[in-house]
């Protein structure tokens, strides 16, 4: 009897040994007692200190930057995404939040003003009439000019050296002398370059006329459509240039809106014509442009040195910017003559006809 007892209990050790066993070996083959080796089915808290990292996502293309900075600034690259470019203020361009005057004026019923005297400087003013200027070095600076003349303020031949920066130029609808129309926001009939800066330009039809000067960070916006004294529509540009031009034409960091329709004379945001002579030496650069038969004259057959970089052409007006495209009389083969990172406000890029 004790023997059997002993017999059993041997038998029931082994047992519970085996058993033991088989445990330890199952453990080790699938490894489930080692709290690393598996994951486990929810992600657990990170310990104090330690930072938790970020599931890796599917790379995705980098986003692009919109065209807000100057070129040069290694901000915008020249393709912007369709959502980037709504409005010129809204990605960096001029508007009427940034040009103008800055400070308070003072009312000047000036009549058609001719300016004489060497060094000249108009501030503050808020001028009823147009300045006519026969003198070198003349300033007209943070001040409102309202024309109903053939400009608002315009350069004599033999004078150079004039500035108008921070000013607000507009004209009267129906009041110009060439059948209602005012023809010119500046003009420059003079031999050497002006600097127009930092205004906000309506109405006129031929805003800024001029083969040379350096025109920069403007507004130019609502021209008006007339009928000249000759019982046609008057050709309507942001910004022309008639060729013959002994000096440079510098247009960068405008915005150059012509909403005028095509039936009414419009014809370009800018305009470069070779009218008067051969258009040469002409840099258009990182400006906002619409509107238009074509947003952009290119100077035509015989055009060298254009300079044409970095531009937005915005699709406010027409789909192709101008109403039948967004450049056109581009020579492509001409000296000196360089077309590069243009494109449509939706990012699309634009290249000439060819």
């Amino acid at each position: 009897m004790l023997r059997n007892r002993r017999r059993l209990v041997a038998w029931l050790l082994a047992g519970v040994v085996l058993a033991v066993v088989l445990t330890l070996y199952d453990a080790d083959r699938t490894g489930v007692s080692d709290p690393k080796a598996a994951p486990s089915a929810a992600p657990s808290a990170a310990l104090p200190g330690t930072a938790t990292p970020a599931p890796t996502a599917t790379p995705s293309p980098s986003a692009t930057p919109s065209p807000t900075a100057p070129p040069g600034a290694g901000g915008p690259s020249p393709s912007a995404s369709a959502t980037a470019c709504t409005s010129p203020g809204t990605c960096g361009y001029p508007d009427a939040n940034s040009t103008g005057p800055r400070i308070a004026l003072e009312r000047h019923d000036t009549g058609n003003m001719s300016i004489k005297k060497d060094g000249t400087v108009i501030k503050g003013w808020d001028i009823r009439g147009s300045l006519d200027v026969y003198a070198n070095d003349v300033t007209i600076i943070d001040s409102r000019i309202t024309s109903t003349n053939w400009w608002g303020v315009n350069l004599r031949p033999g004078f150079s050296g004039l500035k108008v920066l921070h000013t607000t130029i507009t004209a009267v609808p129906g009041k110009g002398p060439d059948n209602g129309g005012v023809n010119y926001a500046v003009s420059n009939m003079g031999g050497s370059s002006i600097e127009v800066g930092w205004c906000d330009i309506s109405v006129f039809g031929n805003a800024l006329s001029m083969g040379q000067g350096d025109l920069h960070d403007n507004y130019v916006h609502d021209l008006v459509a007339f009928r000249n004294q000759g019982g046609e529509w008057q050709h309507i540009d942001a910004v022309i240039s008639g060729g013959g031009n002994k000096g440079r034409l510098t247009i960068r960091h405008n915005t150059l809106l012509n909403s005028t329709p095509v039936d009414k004379g419009a014809t370009a945001a800018v305009g470069l014509f070779a009218d008067t002579g051969v258009v040469s030496s002409v840099v258009v650069e990182d400006n906002w442009l619409a509107g238009g038969a074509y947003a952009l004259y290119g100077g035509g057959p015989g055009a060298t040195g254009i300079q044409v970089t970095g531009n937005v052409f915005s699709t406010q007006y027409h789909p192709a910017s101008g109403a039948y495209g967004p450049v056109t009389a581009w020579n492509a083969g001409g000296a000196g003559n360089v077309w590069k990172d243009n494109r449509m406000s939706d990012g699309r890029p634009v290249e000439p006809a060819t």
